[in-house]
């Protein structure tokens, strides 16, 4: 009996220990930093609305194969210091390759005109801080 008990504390013991190193590998691994596309866009006088409703309808579409999400779309903008742009984009990405991926996309690269015709814009790509 003695010995049937040393062998299942020694069982027992093994897989703690192995289920804590699994563990301390798994919060060890370095996560990337998250990417954001951050875009100030304004209409140009005269600008064709209707191109930048079928891109604004086209957008989701080239976004869905990259896990993103819209942090910021359009919305109230407060001034604190300088001129406030007309209208402020965040999407947040798993990685700033991610964000770049998404905007050399052949999806994205087929709408981006629609955009660049109708307004003026100014696009970004920031690393965010790596998640702890």
């Amino acid at each position: 009996m003695k010995s049937n008990r040393k062998l299942a504390l020694a069982l027992l013991t093994g897989i703690a220990i192995g289920i804590a190193g699994a563990l301390s590998i798994h919060a060890q691994q370095v996560k990337p930093a998250p990417g954001y596309i951050i875009g100030e866009v304004e209409l140009k006088p005269g600008a064709d609305t209707e191109a930048l409703k079928q891109y604004g309808e086209k957008v989701p579409e080239t976004l869905a194969p990259f896990n993103h999400q819209y942090l910021i779309r359009r919305g109230k903008t407060v001034s604190l210091e300088g001129e406030p742009p007309k209208t402020i984009i965040v999407i947040a990405f798993d990685s700033v390759e991610q964000a770049q991926a998404w905007y050399n996309s052949p999806a994205y690269n087929a709408i981006k005109p629609l955009r660049q015709n109708s307004t003026n814009s100014r696009l970004f790509i920031a690393e965010g801080m790596t998640p702890k």
